[in-house]
């Protein structure tokens, strides 16, 4: 039977992922909302399946034997799971995986201790309470049709082209000091790597935490970029005093340390970049490679 991955969604992420699971023989459908969009799927050997105003045929869901779900949550109902419950549960039995991408958020605030997979949930952003929802959404549309969920709570991204090398150079980086505040990060092909781990192996868990090994504070984060890039580092700025979105702002007010052991254990997952240290170089010397 040919595996057959449907992402409702077609990120940073599931671009990264794509690319793998293509050369290990997978067929791969992903949506798109724009006709740029759409050549862009073309274009990476990627079935595009249109999301309209009136959501997805319900016909794409009938080859699937995997479905990966990283698109944003909504106040009332997941996007995705809105358009995927019906045809899902008609599909249950030929449904190997279904991988929701949720968020490290959904934790809140541990004053920078150590979260792992049966820590509370103190969300209390209303995006971070609408991960939390969608978690749940999903989580009982799936035990009420023996669909295989496996959740991963990601941490904050960074990887080529979308990383603190970009926003040095862009001038966007600020250096901001919140005493106590670290936040857990991870290299996109290593989260890559562990959602590929887990497809191979539906049943190694339901629910883990990805994160890289080092949990930092985020200026030392800038100050390692500025260094790879020969530029002087922004002045240290006081968190209070620091110009920032009322998004960006609402990330500072959580500070844990994210474990990855449970990843590692069920997984098998040997980080590539085991600190934001080694994913900036690596980065940067591709970058100049090229």
């Amino acid at each position: 039977m040919e595996k057959r991955l449907l992402c409702l969604g077609y990120g940073y992420v599931a671009r990264r992922l794509t690319r793998g699971l293509i050369a290990d023989g997978w067929a791969v459908a992903g949506t798109f909302r724009s006709a740029g969009q759409a050549q862009a799927l073309d274009a990476e050997a990627v079935e595009p399946v249109p999301w309209t105003q009136d959501g997805i045929d319900p016909a794409v869901f009938e080859d699937a034997t995997a479905i990966l779900v990283s698109t944003p949550p909504g106040d009332e109902i997941c996007p995705a799971y809105a358009v995927a419950e019906a045809p899902t549960a008609a599909k249950a039995r030929a449904i190997a995986w279904v991988g929701y991408l949720s968020s490290n958020g959904v934790y809140g605030d541990h004053g920078g201790d150590w979260v792992d997979e049966s820590s509370p949930l103190h969300a209390s952003t209303p995006r971070a309470l609408n991960r939390v929802r969608a978690e749940a959404q999903w989580a009982a549309h799936c035990a009420a049709f023996a669909l295989p969920l496996v959740i991963f709570r990601l941490p904050g991204i960074y990887g080529p082209g979308r990383s603190m090398l970009d926003s040095v150079r862009a001038g966007r980086a600020q250096r901001i000091c919140k005493e106590g505040q670290v936040f857990s990060r991870m290299h996109v092909d290593d989260i890559a790597a562990a959602l590929h781990a887990s497809l191979d192996n539906p049943a190694a868990g339901e629910l883990f935490n990805l994160a890289d090994d080092e949990p930092a504070p985020p200026q030392d984060v800038v100050e390692f970029a500025c260094n790879l890039l020969g530029a002087p580092p922004p002045p240290l700025v006081p968190f209070e005093d620091a110009a920032l979105s009322e998004m960006a702002r609402s990330f500072y007010l959580d500070s844990k340390r994210v474990s990855n052991a449970l990843m590692k254990e069920r997984l098998g997952v040997t980080l590539k970049y085991p600190t934001y240290r080694e994913g900036l170089r690596a980065i940067f010397g591709s970058e100049r490679d090229q």
